[in-house]
């Protein structure tokens, strides 16, 4: 593979379905057509999934951004601290590209959903090529 994989998560594109043509918001996440290629990313710190599309039309062609988050930017920062989650990523030797951590706390793992879940509840929608091992992380 030489092409960048480009998954735009939050956009709308005018698409032809079922014989229509609509326009299909994504928020959230990624169209995948079959065959195409997308990146699912898990938390950070956690391990995400490159994969191929099933073009399942009863999703329009989708599947999920990421895992998800299981808890809210405001709970994650009241729960992890600065420290404790940057401690969390050098236990896995996972650098952090980011000069700002006051709020790395709302990106903390625990946060999200778990990514192998959400892969798993995936499979008539996306087929996983390889799972993916994070060595860092840039935050803007």
């Amino acid at each position: 593979m030489s092409e960048p994989i480009d998954c735009h998560h939050n956009h709308a594109a005018y698409e032809e379905h079922a014989g229509k043509r609509v326009w299909i918001h994504r928020k959230g996440a990624i169209r995948l057509r079959e065959g195409e290629w997308g990146i699912i990313p898990g938390a950070m710190g956690t391990s995400s999934y490159l994969v191929k599309g099933k073009g399942n039309p009863e999703s329009f062609h989708s599947c999920s951004h990421g895992a998800g988050r299981q808890m809210s930017r405001k709970a994650a920062m009241e729960s992890f601290s600065v420290e404790d989650t940057i401690l969390d990523l050098e236990s896995k030797g996972i650098f952090l590209g980011k000069t700002r951590k006051r709020d790395i706390g709302e990106e903390a793992r625990f946060a999200y959903k778990d990514i192998d879940f959400v892969i798993a509840n995936e499979l008539d929608l996306i087929e996983p090529i390889r799972k993916l091992e994070t060595l860092g992380v840039v935050k803007g």
